[in-house]
């Protein structure tokens, strides 16, 4: 009963993340600031590294994300990325939990960006 339900839990998870929509940060060119918001979820310090231009940068970490993004219009798409794409992926199904209706993960993160 316990791998059934293991397996239940495993599965629901595979077909949150397959419904998540993804494109490889290589190929992100720019985003319309009056329809789209640029997220940057790695923290402070890494943000002041170097970061997209014009990105709004909430820390994933932080103890108040949920409140920080509840300020954004959900209506917009939303670009997420990070370092790597491990926080931004996480960060994303959180946005979609939260009511926001149309998130893409930047696959990849900034280190892939810097390197294009």
């Amino acid at each position: 009963m316990k791998n059934i339900l293991l397996f239940i839990l495993f599965s629901s998870a595979q077909i949150v993340v397959g419904q998540m929509e993804s494109q490889s940060i290589s190929e992100f060119i720019s985003y319309d600031s009056s329809k789209e918001i640029l997220l940057d979820v790695r923290t402070p310090n890494e943000y002041a590294e170097g970061h997209i231009d014009g990105a709004v940068n909430i820390d994933w970490f932080s103890n108040n994300f949920n409140a920080q993004v509840a300020s954004m219009d959900k209506t917009k798409t939303i670009y997420v990325y990070c370092k790597k794409g491990g926080r931004s992926l996480k960060s994303q199904i959180r946005l979609d939990q939260l009511g926001f209706l149309h998130v893409i993960n930047l696959d990849g993160g900034y280190d892939v960006y810097v390197q294009k």
